[in-house]
């Protein structure tokens, strides 16, 4: 395995994958991922949702929650605070999240969301292979939504 170092982690996270979210461009997004890469979404008490970039058992494909990000939101990031552990390909991140609702999502009336996240990466051969997500929206208490983001969708 190859050592990067402390600023290359924080690249990948802040630049390379949330500046790819923030730009909205899926192709560049994925390609921070390995191919097997999983991601797990943890929100209060709610089951968790997974993604994965190859098919698993009750995994969901990956591209499938960024279609659903990106379709709905402008998504902007701030107040990053960075924990990297070079030794063993791991980082951790803490930050803020703005979801502003696109003029066409069925989200526009409830507005921005402002999240709390703290995200887990660990990496593989210099890519993102597994991103643990917990998130919490203070706003989301009052208001009773369970799933501030509306994914996936509840029928």
């Amino acid at each position: 395995m190859a050592e990067r170092t402390h600023g290359y982690y924080v690249k990948l996270v802040e630049e390379d994958y949330f500046g790819s979210v923030t730009r909205q461009d899926k192709d560049a997004i994925l390609a921070c991922f390995t191919e097997e890469a999983r991601v797990t979404i943890y929100h209060g008490d709610n089951e968790p949702r997974r993604f994965s970039g190859k098919s698993r058992t009750g995994d969901s494909p990956l591209s499938t929650f960024f279609d659903h990000l990106l379709a709905n939101y402008d998504p902007a990031f701030e107040d990053f605070t960075h924990y990297v552990d070079v030794a063993n390909d791991r980082c951790a991140a803490h930050f803020r999240v703005h979801l502003t609702p696109k003029p066409a999502s069925p989200y526009l009336k409830i507005g921005v969301l402002v999240l709390q996240n703290c995200n887990f990466f660990r990496c593989r051969d210099g890519k993102i292979d597994d991103m643990i997500l917990y998130y919490s929206n203070p706003s989301a208490a009052k208001s009773g939504q369970p799933m501030p983001t509306g994914f996936p969708k509840q029928e």
